[in-house]
């Protein structure tokens, strides 16, 4: 059997406002933008070309799913994004005033910092040892 995680909906406040921030701040790439009608999009974001998970934004439709924006994960690290580069992408992340919650640090895993993107989800950025 062979299965794998493509992608997961991340609930934001409005499509074009999450694509700017994704695509322009954190670099992510433009995956998908389809129209499926009455307001509703299919809009997919991906980290990289590396054939690992996309996000799928989703856009809060009522007040439960407004109130989860930010805390899909109730407080913890929901989202954990791998790089090959932890410096340049920690100085490009900081240059575009991304908000980081701790100081870089080495892990047995690998280098990591903590920061909250625009909605306020946390994420890990890692650099694998």
């Amino acid at each position: 059997m062979s299965r794998q995680l493509t992608q997961i909906a991340l609930l934001v406040p409005e499509y074009d406002e999450a694509i700017d921030y994704y695509t322009n701040v954190l670099n992510f790439t433009l995956v998908e933008n389809t129209d499926m009608g009455n307001g509703k999009r299919w809009v997919v974001i991906s980290p990289g070309n590396t054939g690992g998970c996309n996000l799928l934004l989703a856009r809060a439709k009522n007040p439960r799913q407004v109130a989860a924006i930010g805390d899909q994960c109730g407080g913890r690290v929901f989202l954990f994004l791998h790089t090959d580069n932890f410096q340049r992408d920690y100085n490009a992340y900081k240059k575009a005033g991304v908000e980081f919650i701790a100081m870089p640090r080495n892990e047995a895993y690998g280098q990591v910092i903590v920061f909250i993107d625009r909605y306020g989800h946390k994420w890990d950025l890692i650099e694998p040892k």
